[in-house]
């Protein structure tokens, strides 16, 4: 066996074990250690959970969240969190990862897996995560890969049958079919009062907010799909199944005990012990499956689906064979059915095709309609018809699709009405279009229809839970809670409390179209959010489309502000996690704000130097600006490449500061003061941030510093200033424009001079007294930028 060129290029480390190790865990810790990072997951579910925790850690300004139907892209993201398929595998990053690389045996996606494992790689560290059934083809195809063997946190223990009255709090039932999970979820609804839903052709809106109703503990119990298995963590305490086979997409079969071990994992998370087992519908489990679950030891996979990456787009025949063409290495299964190669042989056939497919664009523009996911998994033939009039329409006129035509099939999956299954088929349906919009060379204004197919599967998704509590909820429970959040929004007569209209934003608010927002939509409008849609005033209040809806308190330092709801018994406690869990994430981009930008996590990580760790935290601490004589040490002991890789994060070495040039600008100094005034629990200084000069008497005390001064005798000046004037002093002919300087400042001539002295320049002479004198000081505006003084610099 051997390994891709790339493959060497960077350290590799296989961790491989079973569920509830901690691997993806680490992971994440392990990518925030690099400056740059991605992260390829199997299921856009977990992508999505995966995401939330990256911008809980490091806001959202820095993290791209990438699958086939949604994007969130940040102007410049330093980690990218991807569905597999999605990876841009032409983006360069420090570290790599890829979890569950155990599907590389997938018969239908098992090719992209692969392909990962041999050529995805960061370019100082790649990480592959999944079951220890893959260590000999690691072992075999990365030979100088690190394998490590993850254990597991907790014991996972086989409990036997047992009826749905008798499971315990906290179980998850486990089917393989909708229809099943739909047919145990209302009898555990009659037996237990209610239950949450998930099922993988749920919306990632839909499964969220599913799933945070079963965190938060409104239900005790989870009616679930194999869809549970990859990965998705769950506060379970045992794990049932109700069927032991599946449709794999070819035929009806026997779960393998691997499969049955990783579904049966999900039970016991962190240190909690977990249990399993089998309704009592179904017979025992053999003794030899219970063993192997239990020690989570299967028989190692022996061969990976492969696909040939190296096409050829010179016909659509041409483009066949190079796809059918067999493995080199017995390693490798070439993959037997894919979606995308079916359609691709149903649509060379047809004449109108194969007239416009004459040349490698077209080809290989064929090729990118036929991988468009059908996600309906109805008739294939009405899939290939939609891919047929796609490409026709890409192959004639502006080669863009009709905006008639679109209208026409997107149109009709705008409608909210009808049961469960009438909205899943529609949100089925439209994730197809909200694929298709997110190639923007197909269409004219993708990003309107980007928005639009948005929109509708956001509203699909919200009517399909609210059907599903409705459903599976006990209706008394759920009514109590919708007049308690009701009640609430009504505010007293001349109340004027700023939570008075929460409530009523609940019940009552419009939404853009003139339609209440029910809870879940608002909170889902607060969870979509980008960061300039939330206003934060100098008190760390948070308020979004004018509603408030918490504020920041006290952390253990500055950079660890906490987060309070603003009332938070109106919220349910689904809503009320994932309202909290955006609003962290808010918490850390305003901190970043504060450090203009400096990504201390990945600089403080165990592969840097002692020297970087401590400049880092340092300057992390002091929110981007340190004094000289702190650094001084850790700076000395930085080689060349070190400084420089700081000199491209933003880090200046300035006369008296060691500094993040972004976090001087006056945005940036606003959230400083205001994380400095909430962990200091006092206002900022009358005047600060915008005055850039401050009477010491203001301070009261505090540490100048903190807000963002210096202290010169009776006066502290903004350390943006003190950096400028500094820097002036260097020049030959710089003390003239630093008088001038601090003549616009407002100076008197006592601490003009003593800020002279402790910056190393001349005490004011009597000539530029008598030009004091003569042409009198102009102070700075409270507020206004120092753009005047900076010219003059």
């Amino acid at each position: 066996m051997h390994s891709s060129p790339s493959s060497r290029s960077s350290v590799v480390v296989a961790e491989l074990g079973p569920t509830n190790t901690g691997k993806t865990h680490r992971a994440i810790e392990r990518m925030l250690e690099h400056d740059t990072g991605m992260m390829g997951l199997p299921l856009r579910l977990l992508a999505r959970e995966v995401y939330d925790r990256v911008t809980a850690r490091v806001g959202e300004g820095r993290v791209a969240l990438m699958t086939g139907e949604e994007k969130r892209l940040p102007p410049r993201p330093d980690y990218w969190i991807c569905t597999v398929e999605a990876m841009p595998t032409d983006k360069q990053v420090d570290f790599l990862a890829v979890d569950e690389i155990q599907l590389a045996a997938h018969r239908e996606r098992g090719h992209v897996f692969t392909d990962r494992l041999l050529h995805a790689r960061g370019r100082r560290e790649t990480w592959f995560l999944g079951a220890d059934t893959m260590r000999p083809m690691v072992q075999g195809l990365i030979p100088h890969a690190s394998v490590k063997r993850a254990t597991r946190l907790s014991q996972l223990r086989y409990a036997g049958r047992r009826s749905l009255k008798s499971l315990p709090p906290r179980s998850a039932v486990v089917a393989f079919s909708a229809d099943r999970v739909y047919e145990l979820a209302e009898a555990l609804r009659r037996l237990r009062g209610g239950v949450a839903v998930v099922l993988g052709a749920l919306s990632p809106r839909t499964r969220n907010a599913q799933v945070a109703m079963y965190q938060a503990g409104e239900v005790q119990y989870l009616v679930a799909t194999d869809a549970i298995g990859m990965g998705l963590n769950l506060d379970l305490n045992h794990v049932a199944f109700a069927g032991l086979s599946k449709f794999d997409g070819a035929e009806q079969r026997d779960l393998f005990p691997d499969e049955l071990a990783q579904i049966a994992g999900r039970a016991g998370r962190h240190l909690n012990d977990g249990s399993f087992g089998t309704l009592n519908t179904l017979p025992e489990l053999h003794p030899r499956v219970v063993s192997a679950i239990e020690s989570h030891r299967f028989p190692a996979v022996r061969s990976l689906i492969w696909r040939n990456a190296a096409l050829d787009f010179a016909s659509p025949e041409a483009l066949l064979d190079s796809l059918s063409r067999a493995p080199q290495h017995n390693a490798f299964v070439r993959v037997e059915r894919a979606d995308d190669f079916d359609a691709l042989k149903d649509l060379s056939h047809v004449p109108a095709i194969r007239d416009v497919a004459t040349d490698r664009a077209r080809v290989e523009l064929l090729w990118q309609v036929c991988q468009i996911p059908d996600f309906r998994k109805g008739l294939f033939g009405q899939h290939v018809t939609l891919l047929r009039e796609t490409f026709l329409q890409l192959t004639e006129g502006d080669g863009k699709l009709e905006h008639d035509w679109l209208a026409r099939q997107i149109s009709p999956l705008d409608d909210v009405s009808g049961d469960i299954h009438t909205l899943m088929d529609r949100l089925a349906a439209i994730r197809i279009w909200t694929y298709i919009s997110h190639r923007s060379s197909w269409l004219h204004d993708a990003e309107q229809w980007q928005e639009r197919t948005r929109h509708i599967e956001d509203a699909l998704g919200d009517a399909l839970h609210e059907r599903l509590v409705e459903r599976f909820v006990q209706r008394a429970a759920r009514r109590s809670a919708r007049r308690f959040v009701r009640a609430t929004a009504q505010p007293a007569p001349g109340s004027d409390s700023p939570f008075a209209r929460l409530g009523q934003l609940l019940g009552e608010m419009p939404d853009a179209d003139g339609a209440a927002l029910t809870e879940e939509q608002f909170v889902q409008r607060v969870v979509d959010a980008t960061h300039d849609a939330f206003q934060v005033d100098a008190s760390g209040s948070i308020s979004f489309e004018g509603q408030p809806l918490g504020r920041l308190v006290r952390g253990r330092d500055r950079r660890t502000p906490q987060l309070a709801l603003a009332e938070p018994e109106v919220w349910t406690g689904g809503a009320r996690q994932r309202l909290e869990r955006r609003l962290v994430a808010l918490a850390r981009d305003l901190v970043t704000e504060a450090m203009g930008g400096f990504p201390a996590e990945a600089l403080t990580g165990a592969g840097r130097s002692a020297a970087m760790r401590g400049v880092a935290y340092r300057l992390a601490e002091g929110l981007g600006v340190i004094s000289q004589g702190e650094a001084r040490e850790q700076w000395r002991l930085l080689d060349d490449a070190a400084r420089a890789h700081l000199g491209t994060l933003g880090v200046r070495e300035g006369q008296r500061f060691l500094y993040v040039d972004e976090a001087l600008t006056p945005h940036a100094l606003e959230r400083r003061c205001m994380l400095t005034a909430l962990f200091q629990q006092s206002p900022s200084p009358r005047g600060a941030p915008g005055d850039p000069v401050l009477a010491v008497a203001e301070l009261g005390g505090r540490d100048a510093r903190a807000f963002g001064y210096a202290v010169f005798g009776p006066v502290a000046l903004r350390i943006d200033i003190v950096e400028r004037l500094s820097e002036a002093l260097r020049h030959p002919h710089g003390s003239r424009q630093v008088h001038v300087l601090m003549q616009e400042l407002g100076l008197e001539s006592g601490a003009r001079a003593r800020v002279l002295r402790e910056l190393g320049g001349p005490s004011g002479s009597a000539s530029s007294k008598r030009r004091r004198r003569r042409r009198g000081g102009k102070p700075l505006a409270p507020g206004r930028d120092q753009a005047g003084a900076n010219r003059r610099l």
